[in-house]
Protein backbone atom coordinates (compact mmCIF):
# COMPACT_ATOMS: atom_id res chain seq x y z
CA UNK A 1 0.00 0.00 0.00
CA UNK A 2 1.90 3.35 -0.95
CA UNK A 3 2.26 5.98 1.49
CA UNK A 4 0.05 9.53 1.38
CA UNK A 5 2.09 12.55 0.21
CA UNK A 6 1.18 15.33 2.48
CA UNK A 7 1.55 19.11 2.93
CA UNK A 8 3.62 19.30 6.55
CA UNK A 9 3.24 22.94 8.62
CA UNK A 10 5.13 23.35 11.84
CA UNK A 11 4.53 25.98 14.87
CA UNK A 12 7.87 25.11 16.15
CA UNK A 13 10.66 23.56 15.43
CA UNK A 14 10.26 20.92 18.24
CA UNK A 15 6.42 19.64 17.98
CA UNK A 16 5.10 17.62 20.67
CA UNK A 17 1.62 16.87 19.35
CA UNK A 18 -0.13 16.96 15.98
CA UNK A 19 -3.43 17.62 13.94
CA UNK A 20 -3.84 15.38 10.91
CA UNK A 21 -6.23 16.89 8.48
CA UNK A 22 -8.10 15.80 5.96
CA UNK A 23 -9.62 17.58 2.65
CA UNK A 24 -12.54 16.90 0.87
CA UNK A 25 -13.52 15.80 -2.42
CA UNK A 26 -11.73 16.90 -5.24
CA UNK A 27 -9.62 19.36 -3.37
CA UNK A 28 -6.13 18.35 -2.28
CA UNK A 29 -4.01 18.64 1.09
CA UNK A 30 -2.88 22.14 0.32
CA UNK A 31 -6.90 23.38 0.54
CA UNK A 32 -6.88 23.43 4.57
CA UNK A 33 -2.79 25.30 4.47
CA UNK A 34 -4.52 28.35 5.89
CA UNK A 35 -5.44 26.70 9.07
CA UNK A 36 -2.80 26.79 10.61
CA UNK A 37 -2.46 30.26 10.92
CA UNK A 38 -6.33 31.10 11.07
CA UNK A 39 -6.61 28.75 14.26
CA UNK A 40 -4.29 31.67 16.15
CA UNK A 41 -2.80 28.81 18.60
CA UNK A 42 -0.97 30.15 21.61
CA UNK A 43 2.79 29.63 20.90
CA UNK A 44 2.97 27.24 23.82
CA UNK A 45 1.24 24.83 21.85
CA UNK A 46 3.91 22.95 19.18
CA UNK A 47 1.39 21.15 16.60
CA UNK A 48 2.65 19.87 13.59
CA UNK A 49 0.13 19.82 11.08
CA UNK A 50 -0.10 17.39 8.49
CA UNK A 51 -2.15 17.51 4.81
CA UNK A 52 -2.49 14.30 3.49
CA UNK A 53 -2.90 14.49 -0.53
CA UNK A 54 -5.96 11.68 -1.26
CA UNK A 55 -5.21 9.10 -4.26
CA UNK A 56 -6.58 9.87 -7.66
CA UNK A 57 -9.74 7.53 -8.57
CA UNK A 58 -12.72 7.60 -10.06
CA UNK A 59 -15.67 9.02 -8.19
CA UNK A 60 -19.00 7.25 -9.41
CA UNK A 61 -21.40 10.83 -8.50
CA UNK A 62 -19.11 12.66 -10.85
CA UNK A 63 -19.68 9.96 -14.08
CA UNK A 64 -16.40 8.34 -13.09
CA UNK A 65 -14.23 11.45 -13.92
CA UNK A 66 -10.86 10.91 -11.81
CA UNK A 67 -10.27 13.30 -8.98
CA UNK A 68 -8.58 13.13 -5.54
CA UNK A 69 -11.45 11.17 -2.86
CA UNK A 70 -10.58 9.09 0.02
CA UNK A 71 -13.08 6.86 -1.08
CA UNK A 72 -15.95 6.07 -4.43
CA UNK A 73 -19.34 8.61 -3.32
CA UNK A 74 -22.11 6.47 -4.91
CA UNK A 75 -24.96 8.40 -4.11
CA UNK A 76 -25.90 11.67 -2.08
CA UNK A 77 -29.44 10.36 -0.18
CA UNK A 78 -28.86 8.84 3.29
CA UNK A 79 -30.05 5.44 1.54
CA UNK A 80 -27.28 4.98 -0.68
CA UNK A 81 -24.89 2.29 -1.30
CA UNK A 82 -21.67 2.96 0.58
CA UNK A 83 -18.24 1.97 -0.77
CA UNK A 84 -16.83 0.01 2.38
CA UNK A 85 -14.01 -1.28 0.80
CA UNK A 86 -12.77 1.86 -0.33
CA UNK A 87 -13.30 3.72 3.00
CA UNK A 88 -11.71 0.72 5.15
CA UNK A 89 -8.88 0.88 2.36
CA UNK A 90 -8.24 4.96 3.04
CA UNK A 91 -8.41 3.90 7.19
CA UNK A 92 -5.71 1.97 6.72
CA UNK A 93 -3.59 4.64 4.66
CA UNK A 94 -4.42 7.41 7.02
CA UNK A 95 -3.37 4.79 9.66
CA UNK A 96 0.11 4.62 8.42
CA UNK A 97 0.29 8.25 8.56
CA UNK A 98 -0.62 8.51 12.06
CA UNK A 99 2.54 5.76 12.77
CA UNK A 100 4.70 7.93 10.96
CA UNK A 101 3.77 10.21 13.40
CA UNK A 102 4.14 8.49 16.09
CA UNK A 103 7.62 7.33 14.96
CA UNK A 104 8.68 10.66 15.21
CA UNK A 105 8.32 10.95 18.68
CA UNK A 106 4.68 12.69 19.04
CA UNK A 107 2.43 10.12 21.32
CA UNK A 108 -0.52 9.07 19.99
CA UNK A 109 -2.60 10.96 22.66
CA UNK A 110 -1.08 14.43 21.58
CA UNK A 111 -2.90 13.36 17.92
CA UNK A 112 -6.04 15.08 16.51
CA UNK A 113 -7.35 13.43 13.18
CA UNK A 114 -10.21 16.14 11.55
CA UNK A 115 -11.22 17.02 8.14
CA UNK A 116 -13.67 18.39 6.00
CA UNK A 117 -16.94 16.66 4.33
CA UNK A 118 -15.36 13.54 2.52
CA UNK A 119 -12.14 14.13 4.98
CA UNK A 120 -13.90 14.61 7.97
CA UNK A 121 -16.06 11.32 7.44
CA UNK A 122 -13.08 9.50 7.08
CA UNK A 123 -11.59 10.99 9.84
CA UNK A 124 -14.57 10.27 12.69
CA UNK A 125 -14.18 6.35 10.68
CA UNK A 126 -11.16 5.95 11.43
CA UNK A 127 -10.33 7.84 15.02
CA UNK A 128 -13.43 5.67 16.19
CA UNK A 129 -11.44 2.36 15.94
CA UNK A 130 -7.93 3.57 15.86
CA UNK A 131 -6.23 1.10 18.29
CA UNK A 132 -4.12 3.81 20.39
CA UNK A 133 -5.61 6.54 22.22
CA UNK A 134 -5.65 9.47 20.43
CA UNK A 135 -6.36 13.36 21.55
CA UNK A 136 -9.87 13.77 19.96
CA UNK A 137 -11.30 14.20 16.24
CA UNK A 138 -13.27 16.95 14.15
CA UNK A 139 -16.06 16.92 11.48
CA UNK A 140 -17.29 19.77 9.75
CA UNK A 141 -19.48 19.55 7.37
CA UNK A 142 -19.65 15.40 7.43
CA UNK A 143 -21.19 12.60 8.68
CA UNK A 144 -20.29 9.21 10.22
CA UNK A 145 -19.95 6.40 7.21
CA UNK A 146 -20.94 3.01 7.83
CA UNK A 147 -22.39 4.01 10.83
CA UNK A 148 -24.16 0.65 11.48
CA UNK A 149 -20.95 -0.49 12.11
CA UNK A 150 -19.81 1.41 14.35
CA UNK A 151 -21.24 0.15 18.29
CA UNK A 152 -19.47 -3.10 17.35
CA UNK A 153 -15.91 -1.66 15.86
CA UNK A 154 -15.07 1.45 17.89
CA UNK A 155 -11.94 0.00 19.53
CA UNK A 156 -12.50 0.53 24.16
CA UNK A 157 -9.07 2.45 24.42
CA UNK A 158 -10.91 5.35 21.96
CA UNK A 159 -14.63 4.91 23.86
CA UNK A 160 -14.47 8.59 25.27
CA UNK A 161 -12.84 10.07 22.41
CA UNK A 162 -13.48 13.88 22.40
CA UNK A 163 -15.55 14.63 19.14
CA UNK A 164 -15.91 18.41 17.81
CA UNK A 165 -18.67 18.14 14.97
CA UNK A 166 -19.98 21.03 13.05
CA UNK A 167 -22.72 21.93 10.15
CA UNK A 168 -23.74 24.26 8.52
CA UNK A 169 -27.60 24.55 8.29
CA UNK A 170 -27.73 25.85 4.94
CA UNK A 171 -25.39 22.61 3.64
CA UNK A 172 -27.23 21.75 0.29
CA UNK A 173 -23.96 19.16 -0.54
CA UNK A 174 -23.62 17.45 2.60
CA UNK A 175 -27.15 18.14 4.21
CA UNK A 176 -27.23 19.92 7.88
CA UNK A 177 -29.13 16.37 8.45
CA UNK A 178 -26.70 14.35 8.12
CA UNK A 179 -24.32 15.79 10.87
CA UNK A 180 -27.27 16.42 13.11
CA UNK A 181 -27.96 12.47 13.21
CA UNK A 182 -24.36 11.90 13.45
CA UNK A 183 -24.03 13.88 16.20
CA UNK A 184 -27.10 11.96 17.54
CA UNK A 185 -25.76 8.47 17.26
CA UNK A 186 -21.73 9.48 19.13
CA UNK A 187 -24.19 10.90 21.68
CA UNK A 188 -26.30 7.92 22.47
CA UNK A 189 -22.85 6.05 22.12
CA UNK A 190 -21.49 8.18 25.42
CA UNK A 191 -18.88 10.20 23.22
CA UNK A 192 -18.20 13.21 24.86
CA UNK A 193 -19.00 15.81 21.50
CA UNK A 194 -19.05 19.39 20.85
CA UNK A 195 -21.71 20.03 18.70
CA UNK A 196 -21.58 23.42 16.52
CA UNK A 197 -24.12 24.29 14.22
CA UNK A 198 -23.69 27.96 11.76
CA UNK A 199 -26.23 29.65 9.15
CA UNK A 200 -23.45 28.76 6.30
CA UNK A 201 -23.60 26.37 3.31
CA UNK A 202 -21.01 23.57 2.54
CA UNK A 203 -17.86 26.05 3.99
CA UNK A 204 -16.58 26.87 7.18
CA UNK A 205 -16.79 30.40 8.80
CA UNK A 206 -14.66 32.50 10.70
CA UNK A 207 -16.64 31.47 13.92
CA UNK A 208 -15.99 27.76 13.29
CA UNK A 209 -12.34 28.15 12.48
CA UNK A 210 -12.62 30.40 16.49
CA UNK A 211 -14.56 27.26 18.09
CA UNK A 212 -11.92 24.73 17.01
CA UNK A 213 -9.05 27.01 18.35
CA UNK A 214 -11.06 26.79 21.27
CA UNK A 215 -11.53 23.31 21.26
CA UNK A 216 -7.73 22.18 20.50
CA UNK A 217 -6.79 24.14 23.17
CA UNK A 218 -8.88 22.12 25.51
CA UNK A 219 -7.30 19.04 23.67
CA UNK A 220 -3.76 19.43 23.55
CA UNK A 221 -2.32 21.92 26.48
Amino acid sequence: MQALEFVEVSTSNTPDSSIIWLHGLGADGHDFEGLVSELQLPKTLRVKFLFPHAPVQPVSINGGFPMRAWFDILGLDRNANQDEAGIRRAEQLVNQLIEQTIQTGIPSERIIVGGFSQGGALALHLALRYPQKLAGAIGLSTYVPLAGFVSNEKHQVNSKLPLFLAHGTQDNIVPYQFGKISYELLTKLDYPVTWKEYPIGHTVSAQEIENISQWVQTIIR
